[in-house]
């Protein structure tokens, strides 16, 4: 059995200030590059602290790119961008004859720009009607807190939007769901509250997926219970998840977005890998890049996919509403460095 839950507010009136978090009830009064800025500034301090003495000034030298790969590698960028930044930068300073460390910054900005490029993939939701998308990920990223601000995000590009409430696992999460759906003023479709039984997460998103075809709805958001990726039984039960999804509709999902905390650092690598063995990831989100001095995994995620890298759709730069932004590389790199 399920319940569709639909807000009675009229999508004119303002959410309730009691029931928002007050970064999420206050208006936008800075630009989105500010945002971004403002959310990496952990990065930015970390990195700038330390590269401003190494590119001070003086000569280029094997001293000079030792301590440069520590620092990148310090900032969770991995081995293997760090060596393709690297190697990168020294092709720019034989190209152009540098020859002073501080003409070395803006070259080292021009190569993570080249490097993370291949993320920047905007998320086209209008070539399926309904569009689904399955969010997905390990325990305590913030999926059903991004798939709120998703639905923000896609109403205000004039979609219709309609959420599933996959994670039937976790006590909370239907209610936190149902909480978003209320902000937004979005459908819910989610299983009856039933402390003694579990309902089936597939069950409940197949449900949902009809009642969008059913209702004309543009946009479907499919929520999942969070899993550790040692936990094969579970991994499997996604694929199952997954399958069933392309019962309702056969090219479905059209989107697998997986939801990475940039705190872990290293570790979403190895989730990125784990989660696209088994469902094929198409795209990114990476939260809390506001809470992290760390930012550099995102060019990690590069290094482990030098060919063809899921597509980073969105970054999270804070906590209200509207810090869940498109990933664009170039301003994402001019917010890391001063």
């Amino acid at each position: 059995m399920f319940s569709i839950f639909k807000s009675k507010k009229n999508p004119a009136e303002p959410s309730d200030p009691a029931s928002i978090p007050e970064s999420e009830s206050t208006p936008e009064s800075i630009s989105l590059s500010d945002k971004i800025r403002l959310g990496l500034s952990r990065t930015r301090k970390n990195l700038g602290q330390q590269l401003s003495g190494l590119f001070g000034g003086g000569k280029i030298d094997e001293e000079l790119y030792e301590e440069l790969e520590t620092i990148l590698l310090t900032a969770d960028t991995g081995v293997n961008a760090t060596n393709q930044l690297l190697e990168n930068l020294r092709k720019r300073v034989k190209r152009d004859g540098l020859t002073d460390a501080a003409q070395l910054k803006q070259a080292l900005q021009e190569s993570l720009m080249t490097l993370l490029e291949p993320l920047s993939q905007p998320l086209d939701t209008t070539t399926k009607k309904p569009f689904i998308i399955m969010i997905t990920g390990v325990n305590g990223v913030g999926k059903t807190t991004s798939i709120g601000k998703l639905a923000k995000y896609f109403q205000s590009q004039g979609k219709s939007v309609l959420l599933a409430a996959g994670d039937t696992f976790r006590a909370a999460a239907r209610e936190q769901l149902i909480t978003w759906g209320e902000r937004n003023n979005v459908t819910v479709i989610a299983p009856v509250s039933d402390p003694d039984k579990k309902s089936d997460p597939a069950a409940v998103i197949f449900d949902a997926i009809n009642s969008a075809k059913a209702k004309g709805i543009d946009i479907v958001l499919a929520d999942t219970a969070g899993r550790l990726t040692t936990q094969l039984h579970l991994m499997e039960e996604i694929k199952k998840v997954k399958r069933v999804i392309a019962k309702a509709i056969p090219d479905a999902p059209h989107e697998v977005l997986l939801v990475l905390d940039a705190n872990t650092g290293q570790n979403a690598v190895m989730q990125v890998k784990a989660f696209d063995e088994a469902l094929g990831v198409t795209g990114l989100i990476l939260t809390k890049l506001d809470g992290t001095a760390k930012g550099g995994v995102v060019a990690a995620i590069v290094g482990q996919y030098p060919q063809d890298p899921p597509a980073l759709r969105f970054i999270g730069v804070g906590e209200g509403i509207d810090d869940l932004r498109p990933f664009d590389a170039r301003e994402f790199v001019e917010a890391m460095f001063d």
